[in-house]
């Protein structure tokens, strides 16, 4: 069986995915980071070699996420694109007429203009975490309840009751104030969706024309309260795909087969990547005032990759020495 891995190595998580020649999507995984993304990309490839058959051909890999470039030297990449990108690649093959791509993950959330399969506008949060997924899980823990029941609980809801959304603070203590005033827990939870759709709209969405077909991806998606504030807030039809949590690998993956149709030989290490010994860390070039913080990995005490360098002064002195070596 011949197909392509797209990686997304995030803040919160870190999601592969295996596809296969027809764009089916055969294995997913999505494992939280926990601040150690080489260690949870290496047991992601463990799990996956696993569950694919010995005989499977990897024939190109894409590596996206905050992450990518760490990810990429790690296993060998073919593409490496940023967010945006993957993202809006994923939600064109899915659902190709879509127009706007809202997508919400662990610590940011973003949004995709699209108008004839291209992008052409995008933001992202800048400041606030009011309706991501950390913040959602905080206050689901705050609140005893399963995060995987919030959506259902806010759907019960009889009439929403108005929090304050404009930032997490705010919204957490006015959800507190609205309890100790005796509001249900589902209302208050309805109130919380359209709180925090109103300052995703207001902020990331801020001067941007949202059209038909919306795309909703990103872990919050699973939040079908979320999903029906949007719906009731934009007065719009809301599309959650069926691979809503790990669109940003799927994009990666589908642009590492773009790559492979054009003749090139993947440059992917195989998935005994998985026991190397990486390290990464960094150091501050004093060379000139800008004191660039140059990143570095090491691959079992061999410096592979460094990037962070404006000029290319160590990026670059480490590509000839690459060279020399090939």
């Amino acid at each position: 069986m011949n197909g392509y891995l797209g990686i997304d190595v995030g803040s919160v998580s870190t999601n592969i995915i295996f596809m296969n020649e027809d764009n089916q999507v055969l294995e997913s995984l999505y494992l939280r980071t926990q601040g150690q993304p080489i260690k949870t990309l290496q047991l992601g490839l463990k799990e996956l070699a696993k569950n694919l058959p010995v005989s499977t051909t990897i024939k190109g890999v894409g590596t996206t996420g905050s992450a990518r470039h760490l990810s990429a030297v790690m296993v060998g990449a073919d593409v490496v694109k940023n967010e945006i990108t993957a993202h809006a690649v994923a939600a064109s093959h899915l659902v190709p007429s879509v127009k706007t791509v809202l997508e919400i993950g662990g610590q940011d959330s973003k949004i995709i203009i699209l108008r004839n399969g291209v992008v052409a506008d995008f933001a992202m949060n800048t400041v606030c975490a009011a309706g991501t997924g950390s913040f959602l899980d905080q206050q689901a823990s705050r609140l005893n309840i399963p995060i995987e029941k919030f959506g259902s609980l806010a759907l019960k809801c009889r009439t929403p009751v108005r929090i304050a959304g404009r930032c997490a603070v705010f919204a957490e203590s006015d959800m507190i104030h609205k309890q100790q005033m005796g509001f249900e827990l589902p209302d208050i939870l309805a109130g919380l969706c359209e709180a925090l759709v109103r300052n995703y709209l207001n902020n990331v969405g801020k001067g941007k024309e949202i059209l038909g077909p919306v795309v909703f991806q990103g872990g919050v998606a699973a939040n079908i309260g979320m999903k029906k504030a949007f719906e009731k807030e934009l007065g719009l039809e809301v599309t959650v795909p069926e691979h809503y949590k790990v669109m940003g690998a799927v994009g990666a993956a589908l642009l590492a087969k773009d790559a492979a149709a054009k003749g090139n030989r993947s440059r992917f290490k195989g998935f005994s990547v998985a026991d190397i010994h990486f390290n990464s860390g960094s150091f501050e070039c004093k060379g000139c005032p800008n004191m660039c913080e140059v990143i570095e990995i090491s691959e079992e005490g061999k410096t592979i990759a460094r990037w962070g360098d404006r000029c290319g002064k160590w990026s670059n002195a480490l590509a000839r020495e690459h060279a020399q070596i090939s």
